[in-house]
């Protein structure tokens, strides 16, 4: 299986990319959210999934490793095809993806093209719990800000801060500021403890 590409982006199309690697033009299928993530005429690297079927082998490809796992765990759904997965990635980032299954957004991913209730309905019971397991997150408000938060509390307990503390000064600084990162979230901890 091709697992990346990295080579000249020769041709960008919102729906794919022409790739050539020493010389073999690779075609990969990507969603508006990798188009939105490529440059327009440099080296590149693409996360692959090569779909095999009976008439057609078929690349598809994506900016993060994390999309890339999204797009398997959904065209595992059964009723839900590649390009449904691929019009998912493109509707939706790959964080408000895992973020409606796992909050059980079934208008959300109704609101796809092409994606009924049953399907969405589907789509969650089949997908929550690998989600959970894979993302190790619970209910999400905001994936990033609760994962930087926690990486931030146990970085000032390493730097001698109590627990109980830290929390309470992180938890205020994400609430004003829900998309802070790590380095941010610390730097601005240090200053209240």
């Amino acid at each position: 299986m091709i697992t990346h590409l990295q080579g000249k982006l020769v041709e960008k199309n919102p729906t794919d990319v022409v790739i050539d690697c020493n010389g073999v033009g690779y075609l990969v299928h990507i969603s508006l959210h990798t188009f939105s993530q490529l440059p327009s005429t440099e080296n590149v690297t693409l996360f692959t999934y090569l779909l095999v079927k009976e008439d057609s082998h078929t690349l598809y490809g994506f900016s993060g490793a994390e999309e890339r796992e999204i797009f398997k765990l959904l065209i595992s759904v059964s009723g839900v095809g590649a390009s449904t997965a691929r019009t998912m990635l493109s509707s939706l980032t790959p964080d408000q993806v895992k973020e409606a299954i796992v909050n059980e957004g079934v208008a959300v991913i109704q609101s796809v093209k092409g994606i009924g209730a049953k399907t969405a309905q589907r789509v969650i019971l089949d997908l929550k719990d690998k989600i959970l397991k894979v993302y190790g997150m619970s209910t999400i408000s905001g994936v990033s800000s609760n994962t930087n938060k926690n990486e931030a509390l146990s970085a000032l307990e390493t730097l001698g801060f109590m627990r109980k503390q830290a929390e309470k000064v992180c938890e205020k600084i994400v609430q004003e500021d829900p998309g802070a990162s790590v380095e941010t979230i610390i730097k601005l901890a240090l200053k209240k403890l």
